[in-house]
């Protein structure tokens, strides 16, 4: 963790970083540096951060819950859940369904109010001009925009990122549920996990966290609109972790429903408002990342390894995404990698051809794997090339031949195994042929 918390800090630029593993049903934490430079003021369990759109699992636990209730059906239309009417929610006939907001499919813009013409300007004093709109912006406004926006296309088709489907969100579990959205969060997640360091809204009244954007400190989120697309959440590394063992060992079926492959897709998902489920060398995976104007924050869950991952950083610039995504595939090769002998990694020479091979773990599910392909630099790194689609060749391995004259002597080509043509498998700390890069590509050289 100490190592993994060093190379965060120097790759972030960040003051503040916050560890937190849950391994064997166990809670691990540790808090590194200082909230702000020189105060020595360093970060605690229940030190309160900005968490922002990890904020949305905890709202698909609620949708979940609904759609286990048997209140809401994913396949209806979200008007039949709104007050008033909105012919425009609709692309040639064909509405918008609870089923897309949840899979980020919905062809809704990214956000009310319309913050466009801010981005198209990026500068260090964009998150206050940010603030401002989103701070001045009543929920009267919202409703009235609303019946002016119009979708990108046919919902159910193109992925597709919006806030406002989460605001929308928030609007039908109040409707359907008669309860504000920050009672139904308190009543279903927060008193249920005893997760006490859990608010929406309380920046005026409760000390939150500074965040930073390359040494300038950032404002917070303010908003006027619904709890639940996270630009009001603060939470603490102590409580997100008890969220975290829950999504993990939790047999509850809101639970299991809020993790659903929905779509039975063959690749990977969505499911309720996460970012991302698919397979990966740790088998099945599902992550959330949550950026404000200075913090981020990292939530992932290793179902089939019953092991979980959170870090939160304080300095939010584009490139701390990366940074915290790679930081935790290599904590997780830390605890399940089986030795540290170097070796040539992914292929052998076998005659007058290369030997590609992916040996998935004898501890996963290897059922989840649909396909296994190579990517690289020599087939313009497309994992759906037909000549590079693996060979199963038994419950764990797969293989491929390739004849070497495909590929020119003494020059270096880079290469990824990818799983279910989603999960792109990094580099291990033991393949001698890793290229060093943050891609943690592999090299192939004859």
């Amino acid at each position: 963790m100490d190592a993994n918390a060093e190379k965060i800090t120097k790759n972030s630029g960040a003051y503040s970083v916050s560890i937190g593993i849950l391994k064997d049903g166990k809670i691990y934490t540790k808090h590194y540096g200082e909230i702000d430079k020189g105060k020595k003021n360093k970060a605690n369990d229940e030190t309160y951060f900005e968490i922002a759109s990890v904020t949305k699992v905890m709202t698909g636990q609620l949708l979940a819950k609904a759609v286990v209730d048997g209140k809401i059906n994913l396949d209806d239309d979200i008007r039949k859940y709104l007050k008033g009417d909105y012919p425009n929610l609709e692309y040639n006939g064909v509405p918008v369904k609870i089923k897309n907001i949840v899979a980020y499919n919905s062809a809704l813009p990214r956000t009310l109010p319309d913050d466009e013409k801010l981005y198209k300007n990026i500068t260090s004093e964009t998150p206050f001009l940010l603030k401002k709109l989103s701070g001045t912006y009543s929920r009267d406004q919202f409703f009235k925009d609303l019946k002016n926006v119009k979708l990108k296309g046919l919902p159910g088709i193109e992925y597709n990122y919006s806030n406002l489907s989460l605001e929308l969100t928030g609007v039908i579990l109040e409707n359907v549920y008669g309860k504000s959205i920050e009672k139904l969060f308190e009543e279903n997640i927060l008193s249920r996990l005893k997760m006490q360091h859990t608010q929406f809204g309380a920046y005026k009244t409760v000390s939150v966290a500074n965040g930073y954007h390359d040494g300038k400190l950032m404002p917070h989120f303010e908003s006027n609109l619904w709890s639940s697309s996270g630009m009001k959440t603060i939470s603490s590394m102590g409580d997100l972790m008890k969220f975290m063992k829950d999504e993990l060992y939790s047999k509850d079926k809101v639970v299991l429903e809020s993790q659903k492959n929905i779509d039975n897709s063959k690749e990977n998902w969505h499911s309720y408002f996460w970012d991302n489920f698919y397979v990966s060398e740790y088998g099945k995976v599902g992550y959330k990342h949550g950026g404000a104007y200075g913090t981020q924050t990292w939530f992932t869950i290793y179902p089939e390894l019953k092991m979980g991952i959170c870090i939160i950083v304080n300095n939010s610039t584009p490139t701390t995404f990366p940074v915290l995504q790679n930081a935790a595939g290599e904590i997780m090769e830390d605890f399940t990698k089986s030795s540290d002998a170097k070796e040539i990694y992914g292929y052998t020479l076998k005659g007058n051809s290369i030997l590609f091979s992916y040996i998935h773990p004898k501890n996963l599910d290897a059922g989840l794997l649909n396909t296994v392909s190579i990517a690289g630099s020599f087939n313009d790194w497309n994992s759906e090339n037909k000549e590079y689609q693996m060979i199963q060749k038994d419950k764990n391995r797969f293989e491929l031949e390739v004849p070497m004259s495909k590929f020119e002597k003494g020059k270096t080509y880079s290469f990824k195994f990818v799983l279910n043509k989603s999960g792109w498998i990094s580099a291990p700390q033991r393949a001698s042929n890793a290229d060093g890069t943050l891609d943690k590509n592999l090299m192939l050289k004859l």
